[in-house]
């Protein structure tokens, strides 16, 4: 047998042994990866939106009729091309089948290279199909994922650009990011913008769960398999079949089902609690941590090989400290989905307000800014906005337009030198303005760093 030259499959249907093993063999001696079946169900079980390849079928088969195949494949995918294949020539089923969408109807008398060719060219036919489809995601994914990872910063930009070209490679992968900085987030975006994108998307913290709830959870269980197991349950992994597992706090996961994961990433198969018979699977893991997961398994508190396995792919989000310039369009972006959500008149958010918010330290991260929204909107206090009140009632003495302009302007800089502890790089940044500029304003106001650090 030749190595395969082209990246997919032909599936050869036909009930004839002799049939099979000759168009087999043709195949395969041009570098296709050829597959043969007898029963036509195992093949419709290759079959997906996004498998690579083009399925030859006889028309009459003693198990199910040829007709009945072609319908139940372009039921997955009406563009999957499926080309008849008969011992006769019968003209009425040949035009039946063009109707319902077969790619062609071959003759098995016909020369051999007339069946390479159209096999050929339904094969191109494919790859181009999928290849439109791979594009759609993208550029429809450029015009979503700004409304779901918002920023203009330089980090977030490339966040986005890794995302959508992650999404269209089928691979298992960790997601880094510390509390809050929207791991789930950017896990369902790769889900969303691949060609999973139609199946389930299944999640789980398996910090939340004991040891013993999470194995049933992940792999479901048998009537009787413990105590309480009145009824079989299929467990996260194969209900997520198809589609996208999000493991979040993976380093919360036990030794014990570290192991048994890794099983199932390597062999896509797992048995449920109480079973004994192997499970096929397809899925796409994506783990998430707040922990950098090769410290850990260098620390043995994960398993090396486990992390090996699911580290095909990385994708570190940064923290929102590292990012502040996003802060305000972040804010008002969050300001304005709680004012959706709670039916509130649209505001826009003073600048002074989403200045000082760039100057604060957040620890909680997006989810902390996305909460400050809703109380912003909601009217609720919060120590942010007490801080810039007082700031901004400070700024309003009396005194003409220069006076009160450069008053405020003390003011803000001294709070972002008292945000980063006098750190001149981080604060320069926070206020978006060149070191050198900062170091000038300082000068005139009298203002030294180490007034504000540690020491």
């Amino acid at each position: 047998m030749s190595s395969a030259i082209h990246d997919g499959q032909i599936i050869v249907i036909d009930d004839e042994e002799i049939v099979r093993e000759s168009m087999m063999q043709t195949l395969q001696l041009e570098g296709y990866d050829a597959i043969a079946f007898e029963n036509p169900l195992d093949a419709i079980a290759e079959c997906s939106t996004n498998w690579r390849g083009v399925i030859i079928c006889d028309v009459r088969m003693h198990s199910m009729d040829g007709l009945e195949v072609l319908q139940q494949v372009l039921d997955i995918d009406p563009e999957i091309p499926v080309i008849m294949f008969s011992g006769h020539s019968d003209i009425a089923i040949a035009i039946q089948a063009i109707r319902m969408g077969a790619y062609d109807f071959l003759e098995k008398t016909d020369d051999p290279q007339h069946h390479l060719n159209t096999v050929q060219r339904a094969w191109k036919k494919r790859q181009l199909v999928l290849e439109n489809r791979a594009l759609r995601q993208v550029i429809q994914g450029q015009h979503e994922i700004d409304n779901r990872l918002v920023g203009q910063t330089a980090s977030m930009l490339r966040l986005r650009q890794t995302v959508l070209q992650l999404a269209q490679v089928d691979v298992d992968l960790i997601i880094n990011g510390a509390t809050g900085t929207g791991k789930e987030v950017v896990a369902q975006c790769l889900h969303d913008f691949s060609p999973r994108a139609k199946k389930a998307f299944v999640a789980l913290n398996c910090g939340a769960l004991t040891e013993s709830i999470i194995e049933s959870e992940l792999f479901g269980h048998e009537a009787g398999a413990f105590t309480g197991a009145q009824k079989r349950r299929i467990g996260k992994i194969e209900y997520a079949s198809g589609g996208t597992l999000f493991l979040d706090e993976i380093e919360s996961m036990p030794a014990s089902l570290q192991v048994r994961l890794l099983r199932v990433l390597q062999e896509r198969t797992l048995q449920r609690l109480g079973g004994n018979a192997d499970i096929d699977i397809d899925i796409r893991v994506i783990a998430a941590s707040k922990i950098d997961l090769r410290e850990a398994s260098d620390q043995g508190t994960f398993r090396e090989d486990l992390y090996y396995r699911l580290n095909v792919a990385r994708i570190d989000i940064p923290a929102l400290d590292q990012r502040k310039a996003d802060i305000p369009v972040l804010f008002s972006h969050f300001a304005e989905q709680a004012n959706q959500r709670f039916a509130r008149e649209s505001q826009a958010v003073p600048e002074p307000f989403l200045r000082q918010l760039s100057m604060q330290s957040w620890p909680g991260n997006v989810r902390e800014l996305r909460n400050a929204a809703e109380r912003w909107v909601l009217g609720l206090p919060s120590a942010h906005e007490s801080s810039v009140d007082t700031d901004i009632h400070q700024a309003t003495k009396e005194g003409n337009l220069d006076e009160l302009v450069a008053s405020y302007e003390e003011e803000v800089i001294l709070a972002a030198l008292k945000a980063n502890k006098g750190h001149v790089e981080l604060t320069a940044q926070a206020l978006d303005i060149p070191r050198k500029k900062l170091y000038l304003r300082m000068k005139k106001y009298g203002l030294d760093r180490s007034d504000f650090t540690d020491n």
